[in-house]
């Protein structure tokens, strides 16, 4: 199974520190070395980003930085695991090193079949109606 872990945490205009920088490059090449992290990105400040919204039909730009957001996405990593519940131990894992903040942990669809695939259309119907 494969899951995305989305990286929320207080901005930081400041880059990593050296210790902090060793320390998560360690993490990251054990990780890829081992096959469960299969690929990760640190996000730059919101300062340098854009929000870009579809509501009602219209499009919508809007510049960083976003200082309406107690949170923003810091990074993302992409993991191999064969549970959830393992995949929340890497994740823990890599928050030991991160330091404060949350990880938002998704199953990613995989269309060949597997214990969480997403439901058909006449599936999700009787969902709703049990609702």
């Amino acid at each position: 199974m494969r899951f995305l872990s989305i990286y929320k945490t207080v901005e930081r205009n400041t880059p990593p520190t050296q210790q902090e920088t060793t320390a998560m490059g360690k993490l990251i090449e054990e990780g890829m070395k081992a096959g469960w992290l299969l690929a990760t990105e640190g996000c730059l400040p919101t300062a340098l980003g854009a929000r870009v919204r579809r509501s009602s039909g219209r499009i919508s730009v809007t510049d960083g930085p976003f200082t309406e957001s107690k949170e923003v996405v810091g990074g993302f990593a992409i993991l191999k695991a064969n549970s959830k519940e393992e995949a929340i131990e890497l994740v823990r894992r890599f928050l030991q090193i991160a330091g404060e903040g949350e990880c938002e942990l998704r199953q990613i669809y995989e269309p060949q079949g597997g214990e969480h695939d997403c439901p058909q259309s006449s599936d999700r119907a009787e969902v709703a109606l049990k609702a």
